[in-house]
């Protein structure tokens, strides 16, 4: 009896601790991925740039398991490349993909800012305008990343004044491209400037319940990217590829 309960016990245990690795080597996946897809969005990773599963495992500390994980929704987001006989390489830029999500955001933008002016009030109007003001001290300080961050946080924030959060969701699921093509336009002399004239036009168009004017305002902000593309011949051409 004793003999058949300590197999039992052992038959159960085993289950368990393998349940417990696979657990954390899930976990040490998710995090790789978002440190990952992190530094690619911000082009701290670059395009071709190489990513050597070994080197990747010494990093992170862990073996190469959560590391080809990690590499593998990578890939299925569009951000890595993966040749089995010549290794991982960041993926370059795509241009008609990159379009065409530009093209998804304004119209659900549009549609966004339309319902937020219906559902706005006075204390949503308010955290419009601390956002402006954080907006304003990012560019101050030249931090990009901080700036690119509170400006989706504007953007998030107007879904929510909506009362349809989920169209952000949609939008994040969508705009990885644009963000690695802002971290690269973003530098530029006089952009910030121009992110924050268009911000403050979006909010005016709201304090005024101006349907037209808001409308406008945010489909310009957004549509801009799209005039951008059309000349970028100025910009490393190692960084896009034709995808059409």
């Amino acid at each position: 009896m004793s003999d058949s309960f300590d197999s039992m016990r052992r038959a159960r245990t085993v289950p368990a601790e393998h349940q417990r690795g696979r657990t954390r080597a899930g976990r040490a996946a998710t995090q790789i991925h978002a440190t990952l897809r992190d530094e690619i969005v911000r082009m701290e990773l670059k395009p071709l740039d190489i990513l050597n599963e070994k080197l990747l495992g010494q990093r992170f500390g862990v073996s190469r398991t959560p590391v080809r994980e990690a590499l593998l929704r990578l890939a299925d987001e569009g951000l890595v490349e993966i040749y089995p006989q010549s290794g991982t390489f960041v993926s370059r830029i795509p241009r008609r993909a990159l379009y065409e999500a530009i093209l998804i955001r304004k119209a659900l933008e549009a549609t966004t800012v339309s319902l937020a002016i219906v559902a706005m009030r006075d204390d949503r109007l308010q955290g419009l305008e601390e956002n402006q003001k954080a907006l304003r001290q990012a560019a101050q300080s030249g931090d990009i990343a901080h700036f690119h961050q509170i400006d989706s946080e504007f953007h998030q924030l107007v879904a929510d004044i909506a009362g349809y959060p989920g169209i952000w969701t949609v939008i994040a699921q969508v705009k990885v491209q644009i963000d690695r093509y802002r971290f690269i336009t973003l530098p530029q002399q006089g952009r910030l400037d121009l992110v924050i004239a268009e911000h403050a036009a979006i909010i005016e168009g709201m304090r005024r319940r101006d349907d037209g004017a808001a409308v406008l305002a945010m489909s310009q902000h957004i549509g801009r990217m799209t005039e951008e593309l059309q000349d970028i011949e100025h910009l490393d051409p190692a960084l896009f590829i034709d995808d059409a």
